[in-house]
């Protein structure tokens, strides 16, 4: 088990409340999703369970992680209410009975006032990254979700930061909860942290020298703001730098692309703010790069997190001038250590600098509502359109669409076996088209 598991379960199981502080990735989703699970009676064809997220991508994500939890339990139904989707079908999915449902503040709520959704039933409640919904100003409908649940419940808030709010929130909500904090430093060696110090005027230069000396191929780069984010990406495409940024101005189905040609290595860089890219999980992610430092030492933590998993190694990398010294001193007693300090001038100058992907994304009209599965897109494109297997990489299935991660030496041929008309996928013709 990770360290939040062990601290954790034992008592989850014993039915308390809990507060757990604790980053993405690590491993909580498993924590409180067996707990719940123990509780289920799958006889019982009501709500017993709700989880909240901040976001959709989160939502999908802890999800997939307890349905497969769940796979040795017979008839267990869970269903994601998140915004995005039409109200009917999840409607009717809740009118069929559901045990677990995960969803967003937002269109939890929305249920709740068409009475769609009846939370008399529910057990146990988890608010997952209750900080950034928060942030993100979900308060009065958490508040009014929990109105609605029984007042017997067990509520399990888990949160990357524990600031003043959320410990206003849980004595509200809670009764005498068990407090876990699990240690928010990373072990060493795992990630290496570089700060640069350079000058307002200087700033996008050294980001650009930094990408080139480091030779980095997956990167983050973290912004404060969604005009920076999107000044940031603009900056960097000009530079011969193939960058997507993530604000909160996509609509759903274009920011469920960018997750997921940045995932599937088809760009090289994704350039966000904080709360765009909350529930973003990418493995092997190479690097951190910080635009600008943040005021809180918490959020550099909880960023640079976010590499350096699995066993792997990763890079955080940080910008600061002058005039953000005293964000360094403060990052520099939260961590009880000094910063390394580097000279920008040792880096690598971006001179005739080119980042590129030699992967592109193949978006395929047929999804999880066609029944389809990985399985079906890669043997179409290996036996009939003639890929190798090694030219595919990760295969992305949602409701109506699919994407493949494709070689871009195999794209023309892939692309020719559907606009020939002889693309098949279990037996029905589909579109496809590269996503850019």
């Amino acid at each position: 088990m990770t360290p939040v598991q062990s601290a954790s379960l034992p008592a989850i199981l014993e039915e308390k409340d809990l507060i757990v502080q604790a980053k993405t990735g690590s491993g909580k989703t498993a924590a409180f999703g067996l707990g719940l699970l123990q509780k289920i009676n799958p006889k019982f064809f009501a709500l017993q369970a709700l989880v909240l997220c901040p976001t959709r991508e989160l939502a999908d994500q802890v999800a997939k992680e307890i349905r497969q939890l769940a796979r040795c339990i017979p008839n267990i139904k869970l269903v994601v209410l998140c915004g995005g989707k039409p109200l009917g079908p999840q409607a009717d999915s809740l009118e069929h009975g559901a045990h677990i449902a995960v969803g967003t503040p937002g269109r939890i709520k929305d249920h709740l006032s068409r009475s769609t959704l009846d939370l008399s039933s529910v057990d146990t409640l988890v608010l997952d990254e209750a900080d950034r919904m928060l942030d993100m100003g979900f308060h009065d409908e958490i508040t009014n979700i929990i109105q609605q649940t029984p007042s017997n419940r067990q509520t399990l808030l888990f949160s990357a930061t524990y600031p003043n709010t959320i410990k206003k929130m849980c004595r509200s909500i809670q009764r005498d909860p068990v407090v876990i904090k699990v240690d928010e430093t990373h072990a060493e060696n795992t990630i290496e942290e570089n700060f640069y110090l350079t000058n307002n005027y200087q700033r996008k230069e050294t980001l650009l020298n930094l990408l080139a000396h480091h030779q980095l191929k997956s990167t983050v780069i973290f912004c404060h703001t969604k005009v920076q984010c999107h000044e940031i990406s603009e900056f960097l495409k000009d530079n011969k730098v193939q960058a997507l940024a993530l604000n909160g101005d996509l609509d759903q189905r274009d920011r469920d692309q960018v997750l997921v040609r940045f995932s599937n290595n088809s760009c090289p860089v994704l350039v966000a703010t904080d709360v765009a890219a909350r529930g973003l999980d990418i493995k092997s992610l190479q690097a951190v790069i910080n635009y600008e430092l943040p005021h809180d030492p918490e959020i550099y933590t909880h960023r640079i997190g976010r590499t350096g998993r699995a066993g792997e190694t990763g890079l955080a990398l940080s910008l600061y001038t002058e005039s953000e010294i005293e964000r360094i001193i403060s990052l520099e007693d939260y961590l009880g250590k000094p910063c390394n300090n580097e000279s920008s001038d040792s880096l690598r100058k971006a001179t005739d600098f080119s980042l590129q992907s030699n992967v592109s994304t193949l978006q395929v009209d047929a999804g999880k509502k066609n029944k389809i599965r990985p399985g079906d897109l890669l043997g179409a494109l290996t036996k009939d359109a003639g890929l190798a297997g090694s030219q595919i990489g990760k295969i992305n299935i949602f409701d109506q669409l699919s994407y493949i991660a494709i070689e871009q030496d195999a794209l023309p041929k892939a692309l020719n076996y559907f606009r020939q008309g002889k693309g098949k996928i279990k037996g029905r013709h589909v579109k496809a088209r590269e996503i850019r």
